[in-house]
């Protein structure tokens, strides 16, 4: 029975990336965002559940990452894709009106493509145990998923070209040679690359109260610039 937990758990997180989809299509941003954190707490625990009751499979690994396709890849870019087509609105009728802009928001596209050619290379690449190469999913995620949010309170996210160009860097980020920090405690010691963790959780807890929901833009760009310093630093062999 207990080998069953995690794949279920992994399922999950695909209904949740589905229902963020259908919340989407509708035009109900925000719960398509909501989806989303439901969808990386099951993507989170599935794992966690895998490795403390020794039921690791490879059909759990794979399906995983299917399942983070739907959840990370389409449902984020079906999210930035509706948000860029109301940012497309809002410009004036001689900038928007052409079959060329009509087309720009298919950017969105390349999310999910470069999020499935990304996890593929994580199943197979030996190297990402306690670092990642190229910007997480559900980072990637996160970030344009509630850019919707944030543009409340961060004016130029309503702008169509900041949005659009946010968009094609972040999925090129999912296949860049990049290293980022994973989250993954061995231990809780405040040393090491546990220091860029705990600065992460600390920037997380200091924007969330500020921002709420429209906080996870701010705190994935403070992840890529942690991880840029850090990784900076162990090559130059500071820490």
């Amino acid at each position: 029975m207990k080998k069953h937990i995690p794949n279920t758990l992994t399922c999950l997180n695909l209904i949740c990336g589905t229902l963020s989809v259908m919340a989407a299509v509708k035009g109900n941003l925000e719960m398509a965002a909501i989806w989303i954190i439901i969808a990386a707490v099951f993507d989170f625990f599935d794992g966690f559940a895998a490795r403390m009751l020794k039921v690791a499979s490879p059909i759990g690994k794979e399906l995983d990452s299917l399942s983070d396709v739907v959840s990370f890849g389409v449902a984020p870019a079906m999210i930035i894709y509706t948000w860029l087509n109301r940012c497309l609105f809002e410009m004036q009728p001689a900038l928007s009106d052409s079959r060329f802009m009509e087309l720009m928001p298919f950017i969105a596209l390349l999310v999910p493509a470069l999020s499935a050619v990304r996890l593929a290379r994580f199943n197979i690449d030996e190297r990402q145990t306690t670092t990642f190469i190229g910007l997480p999913t559900p980072a990637n995620a996160l970030f344009l998923g509630f850019i919707p949010l944030a543009a409340d309170k961060l004016v130029f996210l309503n702008n169509f070209w900041v949005v659009w160009s946010f968009t094609l860097l972040f999925a090129l980020l999912l296949v860049s040679p990049i290293s980022m920090i994973s989250l993954k405690f061995k231990d809780l010691k405040f040393k090491g690359i546990n220091i860029a963790r705990y600065t992460l959780i600390i920037t997380g807890l200091v924007l969330i109260p500020v921002f709420h929901w429209g906080a996870f833009p701010l705190i994935i760009l403070a992840y890529i610039l942690i991880s840029l310093f850090f990784h900076t630093l162990e090559k130059l062999q500071v820490i």
